[in-house]
């Protein structure tokens, strides 16, 4: 068997393709494979075409990269022919290898996709050999052509949550299906926009707004807004659990700062690296976090008092009855207010505004108890796409991170090589 009939038979060009040339070029480290039509092809052309099909010129010479030949790269070379129909009108024949991009297989493709699955683009690229600027242009090709075909028509449950994309404030607002585990839409901006935006897309996805019965957000106004506007009065607006109690950590970690300025030094010297002590909850403790947690609890800070209101909040959580519920959480925030008038200054200010924000929202929040939805999903999503931008130092666009978002969490189809 001649090395051209070999690599024949690797490609699997069938009978209307050849390979009538090959070569190593050991200066180049390259393999470089000649491929021409045959006559049997413009037979098959006319069949596919419906219609008489004859050949009326080639191009010039086109090459392709393909997968590596015992570690060496290897590139496919056609001048890839034209052809004319019976109404006198000229196309450019499409290769069988190509892929979504001009210059790569679909073989070469699909190895490179499911390795920025894994990799970061930059080091995809190197890996390779390739631009990363050529990745990101196959990335964005894969999911021009996968996205499009996704089924939104059972999405009924939607939680919705900020990306941060750069410094300064700039945000990607993601819409995520919290039961089926996906990324659903996801755009520039943290406004009642977005979810415009969002309802269009889910229409040309056989999906509607009015099949949505519950949103999962936290308590941004704009998002509120855009429900109200886009969604309808059926969905039940939840408020994320995640966030209430974030809430909460934040008025800990403030009461922590107001108090280390005005305290004496004995206690300051207790709250000196004592940040994580509060931010965490007990079993999480370290050994020497937990000593220091000791010494706090034998003190009379305003610190500790917020701790314990945050840690009361996170056990009504654990309540199974959404009645009962209620009845804490308005104890609670009564509780809040009691507490924060024997402290002067208001070292428990931010506290007492976080159960004024519980009061205002009572009934989203209470409505985490009907079916328990979370943005957990989503905050995990958050915390992997963080890790990827450290991994790949940033990203050039937010389109650059749209697409990432697609293509790792929207459970759009695999590559294949076929």
């Amino acid at each position: 068997m001649t090395p051209e009939a070999l690599f024949h038979q690797l490609l699997g060009l069938g009978e209307e393709w050849r390979v009538s040339r090959c070569e190593f070029d050991a200066v180049e480290g390259e393999v470089r494979l000649w491929v021409d039509e045959l006559p049997k092809f413009w037979e098959e052309e006319g069949a596919r075409q419906k219609q008489e099909v004859r050949l009326y010129d080639h191009v010039g010479e086109i090459e392709w990269r393909h997968l590596n030949v015992f570690e060496h790269r290897c590139v496919l070379r056609c001048r890839v022919p034209r052809g004319q129909r019976r109404d006198g009108s000229v196309y450019r024949v499409q290769p069988p290898w190509q892929g979504l991009c001009k210059h790569f297989t679909k073989a070469f493709e699909a190895m490179a996709l499911l390795l920025l699955r894994e990799m970061p683009v930059a080091a995809t690229a190197r890996r390779l050999g390739e631009h990363d600027t050529r990745l990101w242009r196959l990335l964005h090709a894969h999911v021009a052509a996968t996205y499009p075909k996704l089924d939104f028509s059972g999405v009924t449950c939607v939680g919705c949550d900020e990306l941060s994309a750069r410094k300064g404030r700039r945000y990607v607002s993601v819409f995520c299906d919290l039961i089926g585990r996906r990324v659903l839409f996801a755009c520039a901006g943290r406004d009642a926009g977005a979810w415009e935006k969002f309802v269009r897309s889910l229409g040309e996805h056989n999906g509607h707004h009015r099949a949505i019965t519950r949103v999962s957000i936290d308590m941004c106004p704009a998002y509120m807004k855009g429900i109200a506007q886009n969604i309808g009065t059926q969905a039940q607006v939840i408020f994320d659990k995640f966030h209430v109690i974030a809430k909460a950590n934040g008025a800990v970690d403030e009461a922590r700062r107001e108090e280390q300025k005005l305290c004496d030094e004995r206690q300051r010297e207790l709250l000196k690296d004592a940040r994580w002590v509060l931010l965490k909850n007990e079993d999480n403790l370290s050994a020497r976090q937990k000593r220091q947690y000791q010494g706090l609890l034998k003190s009379t800070l305003g610190t500790l008092k917020a701790y314990q209101m945050r840690i009361a909040l996170q056990k009504i959580y654990q309540l199974a009855c959404a009645a009962r519920a209620r009845r804490k959480l308005r104890a609670w925030c009564r509780w809040v207010r009691w507490s924060a008038g024997k402290y002067h200054p208001p070292i428990l200010a931010d506290m007492v505004k976080c159960a004024g924000m519980v009061e205002r929202h009572l009934e989203g929040i209470l409505a985490h108890w009907e079916g328990h939805i979370t943005n957990a999903f989503m905050e995990g999503l958050n915390s992997v796409f963080s890790a990827v931008k450290r991994k790949a130092r940033g990203f050039r666009s937010v389109d650059n991170l749209v697409v990432m978002l697609y293509f790792h969490a929207a459970n759009l189809s695999n590559p294949t090589s076929h």
